[in-house]
């Protein structure tokens, strides 16, 4: 079993910077990529960021250069630094892992955090 605890969401200015935490913990063997996604009211989920175990990272076109992520393998909890935010990156937030678990590799998905930016 795996969980994902997320942290740090809330309401921040537009211009401001918010850090986003999310810790795996359960029986797995490792955590292979770790990523972000968002999700606005009336639209589906999307990437925000991504990183692979060793480091290697994508991002949204929407966030390049305003977020990032980071990741510390023996704590198995991925970061999102999110700096100069926008009033379009209001949205729930959504950590995700890739899990081995035994055998087997699984993708698991934090509950959510709520990120809003506004004035």
């Amino acid at each position: 079993q795996v969980q994902l605890v997320e942290s740090g969401g809330g309401l921040v200015q537009p211009g401001g910077s918010l850090r986003l935490s999310c810790a795996a913990s359960g029986s797995f063997s490792s955590i292979g990529a770790m990523g972000w996604y968002r999700q606005a009211p009336g639209n589906q989920r999307g990437l925000v960021a991504v990183i692979t175990r060793s480091g290697t990272t994508n991002y949204a076109d929407s966030v390049k250069g305003r977020f990032t992520i980071s990741r510390d393998n023996a704590k198995n909890t991925v970061y999102l630094q999110m700096n100069s935010l926008k009033l379009e990156d209001t949205a729930v937030y959504y950590c995700n892992a890739n899990a081995m678990v035994g055998f087997a590799v699984r993708a698991h998905w934090g509950q959510g955090t709520q990120v809003t930016v506004s004035s």
